[in-house]
């Protein structure tokens, strides 16, 4: 059986008192995980409950009263705590009232594992209310690793592992995982696209999770103007690694600057869109202000401007490299301590990771190598000499042993 990373997580959470509370883009798996936890749980003989609230049986029960979600719990050995397992808890008239009464009332005979739509995550009450309380656990779209266990691709993946590991320099399958980041670059890691093996079927699958379940997105957030939302979308896949200035975007999409902010806002609390924001020591002469944009998923990146060819034939390819490059980054290091640097007159590090005790690290991402010219980087050198610099491209094989 596969099983996400994320799994093990969850599993070891399970002794804590906070609520487990799993978040993630629609259609990346957090029902079938929690499916998943549920048969251990049924193996363990642990005593538990799977609560779907798109039942309206259960959902009306729940909301008159949070204490209801014992009639539903088997009877266990004394003394065993339960494991409440569910899904879809943003159908709740007030899911936050609702896991901060059994938390404080009820935590010693309760364990609460929920999964929740961006409406939830959304919600200031359940940020606030729930202050230690809960611990949130992301399920993002695959990441390689997964892709390549997810598609059958064991063989590369036990290579690429001792790639990453420092065990092997070179892999006699390096052609075959060359090809297989490619199609992961160009198709993204949606479960339900990886597993698609028609191409124009992918590319379906990929468009219906575009109109239908970010349609959802939008509905739940209360967003009002549905095309601009979508034009916004559009409009930062096509300037992926870029610099977000509001200003410019309200200009160009005809809205405020408060509205373009909080559209900004509502992709990624969905999970659908990150910002890296700035490294600096020096305010004068460095660059302070605006983030970078990047997606969560490169699939959906692509299908928002509706573009599949091969990475190397793409207009578009460095940004692409530069995207994915973040992804992995963002699997390996804190969302705080990642950065990019760059200065006023626009000398920039595409990535700079900042460690509290240990020398930093900055990457500098070219397709090709011979866009690579060290010399233009001796301003970040000078300014940072503790921090290396390493420069990643395709088909370089340092960027699979990231």
């Amino acid at each position: 059986m596969f099983r996400r990373k994320q799994y093990e997580l969850l599993r070891a959470h399970l002794p804590k008192r906070e609520h487990s509370i799993l978040a993630g883009a629609r259609q990346t798996g957090k029902s079938t995980l929690l499916k998943q936890l549920q048969q251990a749980l049924a193996e363990e003989g642990t005593p538990h409950a799977f609560l779907n609230l798109e039942r309206k049986d259960l959902l009306l029960e729940l909301n008159q009263s949070p204490e209801h979600v014992f009639k539903y719990l088997p009877g266990g050995q004394h003394g065993q705590r339960a494991v409440v397992l569910i899904d879809e808890i943003q159908y709740l008239e007030d899911p936050a009232h609702f896991l901060k009464l059994l938390y404080d009332e009820h935590a010693d005979r309760l364990k609460i594992v929920a999964t929740g739509s961006s409406a939830f995550y959304l919600d200031r009450q359940f940020r606030d209310s729930l202050a230690g309380r809960k611990k949130l656990f992301e399920l993002p779209t695959l990441d390689f690793e997964e892709f390549l266990h997810f598609t059958g691709r064991d063989p590369l993946l036990q290579d690429l592992l001792r790639l990453r590991s420092g065990e092997l320099e070179r892999s006699p399958l390096e052609s075959q995982l060359w090809a297989a980041l490619e199609t992961y670059i160009t198709w993204g890691g949606y479960p339900a696209v990886v597993l698609e093996p028609d191409i124009r079927e992918r590319e379906e699958r990929l468009r219906d999770l575009r109109d239908s379940f970010v349609k959802q997105d939008i509905l739940e957030a209360g967003i009002a103007d549905e095309t601009r939302f979508y034009q916004l979308m559009i409009l930062l896949a096509g300037q992926t690694g870029s610099l977000v200035n509001l200003s410019e975007i309200a200009n160009t999409l005809r809205m405020s600057g408060n509205q373009a902010e909080e559209y900004l806002y509502v992709l990624q609390t969905c999970f659908h869109l990150r910002l890296l924001r700035p490294f600096f020591q020096n305010l004068r002469k460095e660059l302070t202000k605006m983030p970078k944009a990047f997606f969560q998923d490169l699939g959906m990146r692509n299908v928002l401007i509706g573009y599949f060819a091969p990475v190397s034939q793409r207009a578009d390819k460095g940004a692409l490299l530069e995207n994915y490059v973040f992804r992995r980054l963002s699997e390996r290091i804190p969302e705080e301590s990642l950065r990019f640097w760059r200065t006023a007159d626009g000398q920039e590090v595409d990535f700079v990771a900042v460690h509290p005790v240990e020398p930093g690290q900055a990457f500098e991402v070219k397709f090709s190598p011979a866009e690579v010219h060290p010399a233009r980087y001796r301003k970040f050198t000078d300014a940072y000499p503790a921090f290396s610099l390493q420069f990643l491209s395709w088909r370089d094989p340092a960027l699979l042993r990231l």
